[in-house]
């Protein structure tokens, strides 16, 4: 294969140049390559329905831009081509995170907090993966001079999930995941688009998943209302994250479990997942503080805290009051009582989501301190919905069950 450049005026080897792309995206670090012709997505109509269902939430910037996602041309005028990569970012070290991580005994100091996987590295992913993105548009664009191209990753109107699968990374998965059988489904997305037309992959889009519902059955909030099917206003990653400046519904607090940022749930409990390789990108090795969270550290964080421990990381979507709030819930969960003083000062918060969901979580703790707290914020709440909460509370406590 001759990867060189075409001279000026030298026809263009589209199948030289289509593989020398592949081998050039694998060289520096993607996974999974392959490459998928610009049209309209395959699933378009199953998305446009998504949207009327209302299954979208809070998340309007879809049905915003929802004629964009028509053809990637809303994307990159004239785009021909979209090589479709994914990076692994599952880590080495699964002792610090995932399902052996919750089995264990947690030391008695702490209250474990689960952030999802994707969220733990030393750098945001986006931007290791955008550094990568122009790195082969780079190489792109000496191999085809003059041509025009634009890196996403997951922030554009493009169905990246749907070009993967046509590109051959993968096939849906009944959670909705990009799964392929060799590297299940943790791994990143980009796409490059590019204006000029290469060699698109023979793409299998077998379905692998047969009659196994293993993801489905373990979602703690129900947030499938079919295969294949996800509504996002129950799923544990939409709450704790997209879902900003409101209440988590009571009924789905319970559901949350652990988990302040994010859920791996459905992709934990996959067989395709069990033996998926890990990364070997150290940057999405999980730092200290995110692969082992501590609520009751989070629970204490000031908004100069979360600046400084959490601005430079995916939990910085959120906000301070999204984080704390999770984290409130997460100590209600656990039932702990050394969870009350942090709880209880939060009870004086500026957010009054903080103090609906600290009030809610003393409720569940139920001890004396926990009630006495409660009962003398109540004459001084101001905020009506945050009124209903501490009085659900107190009733909870008071009853001396959840």
């Amino acid at each position: 294969m001759n990867s060189s450049p075409p001279s000026p005026g030298e026809p263009v080897d589209r199948s030289a140049v289509s593989e020398a792309i592949r081998a050039e995206a694998r060289r520096i670090g993607f996974e999974l390559v392959g490459i998928a012709p610009a049209g309209r997505p395959e699933s378009l109509d199953h998305f446009s329905n998504w949207l009327d269902s209302g299954f979208d939430g809070q998340m309007g910037y879809l049905s915003r831009r929802r004629d964009a996602y028509d053809h990637p041309d809303g994307v990159l005028p004239d785009s021909a081509s979209l090589v479709m990569l994914g990076m692994l970012y599952r880590s080495a070290d699964e002792a610090s995170m995932g399902e052996a991580s919750v089995e264990q005994d947690s030391p008695s100091t702490t209250i474990p907090a689960r952030v999802a996987r994707y969220a733990t590295g030393t750098r945001d992913y986006h931007d290791v993966l955008r550094e990568r993105l122009s790195e082969l548009a780079d190489f792109v664009h000496g191999q085809l001079p003059g041509c025009r191209t634009r890196g996403i990753v997951d922030t554009a109107p493009l169905l990246e999930r749907d070009f993967a699968r046509r590109a051959g990374l993968g096939w849906f998965g009944k959670n909705t995941m990009l799964l392929d059988r060799h590297f299940g489904s943790w791994f990143f997305l980009a796409a490059l688009l590019i204006d000029q037309p290469l060699d698109p992959d023979a793409g299998d889009q077998t379905d692998h998943c047969g009659t196994c519902t293993a993801c489905l059955d373990a979602c703690p909030t129900n947030a499938f209302p079919e295969p294949y099917v996800l509504d996002a206003r129950r799923c544990i990653s939409y709450l704790t994250i997209e879902l900003r400046n409101e209440p988590i519904p009571t009924e789905l607090r319970e559901g949350l479990g652990d988990w302040v940022f994010g859920c791996d749930i459905c992709q934990e409990v996959c067989p395709w997942n069990r033996d998926a390789p890990a990364t070997s990108e150290p940057e999405f090795e999980p730092v200290a503080g995110l692969g082992d969270a501590d609520v009751l550290d989070l629970l204490k964080l000031d908004e100069t805290g979360f600046r400084q421990h959490l601005g430079p990381t995916p939990l910085e979507r959120p906000k301070r009051s999204g984080v704390v709030r999770n984290a409130a819930i997460v100590a209600g969960n656990s039932g702990r009582t050394d969870a009350v003083e942090p709880l209880a000062a939060l009870l004086d918060d500026d957010e009054p989501i903080v103090r609906g969901s600290a009030a809610w979580a003393l409720g569940r703790i139920g001890d004396a301190a926990a009630l006495a707290a409660l009962r003398q914020r109540r004459p001084v709440e101001n905020m009506e919905d945050v009124q209903h909460e501490i009085d659900a509370a107190i009733e909870a406590a008071s009853a001396g069950s959840p």
